[in-house]
């Protein structure tokens, strides 16, 4: 079987590596995660342990400029990695592989995504359980959470309806229609004349009808 030796020694180094200890803490949301420095350096203990020697190419992928949510301008670097490990005593040889993403305002773009891109090919190659560095990203959750917040718009509140005035505050109510009636003479002639308040359109309906 084809790298059936090689095989055998990632096995022992999945198993070694099945836990990393969370001894990094998101300060926003309060919550420990793994560092990349834990993984990698558990990783390359049990590689090289086992005799394992790994060789790790790296490709810029992208390189774009990118606005923070203050407003300023910084670099975004995207890196895919290719990680050789060889058996240093039957030369079989596999390939890992991963991507990153890193944001930097200076030079450290690239060196955040050849970080993050390493450390992925080590965790999903590996079956590594633990948290992800995004996660642990206090600065950003809390600046999102503020920006949400100052997005959020009060919901509008339907202003009251002024009261109703009667008759002898010279406003009434159509009997008809609903409308409003302004004039108290057209709200005493429709009393006197129709037994209730009509506005003028509806004394004319009345007229008709009559």
């Amino acid at each position: 079987m084809e790298n059936a030796k090689i095989a055998k020694k990632l096995v022992v180094v999945m198993n070694e590596c099945s836990h990393v200890a969370k001894n990094g803490i998101n300060s926003f949301h309060n919550y420990k995660y793994a560092t990349a420095e834990d993984v990698l350096q558990k990783v390359n203990e049990s590689l090289t342990k086992n005799k394992l020697a790994s060789i790790v190419c790296p490709k810029l992928e992208s390189m774009v400029d990118a606005t923070n949510l203050k407003g300023n301008t910084e670099h975004l670097a995207t890196v895919s990695v290719q990680v050789h490990i060889i058996d240093s005593d039957s030369g079989e040889s596999v390939d890992l592989f991963g991507i990153g993403s890193g944001q930097d305002a200076g030079d450290k773009a690239v060196m955040k995504a050849q970080t993050a891109a390493i450390r992925y090919a080590f965790m999903l190659s590996l079956c590594i359980a633990t948290g992800d560095d995004p996660e642990a990203d206090g600065k950003t959750d809390e600046a999102t959470c503020t920006e949400n917040q100052q997005n959020v718009k009060p919901a509008a509140t339907k202003p009251k309806a002024a009261p109703k005035k009667t008759v002898g505050e010279g406003v009434a109510i159509c009997a008809g229609c609903g409308e409003e009636i302004t004039s108290e003479k057209v709200v005493q002639f429709s009393v006197s004349r129709f037994g209730q308040s009509l506005c003028m359109d509806c004394q004319k309906k009345a007229n008709r009808a009559a």
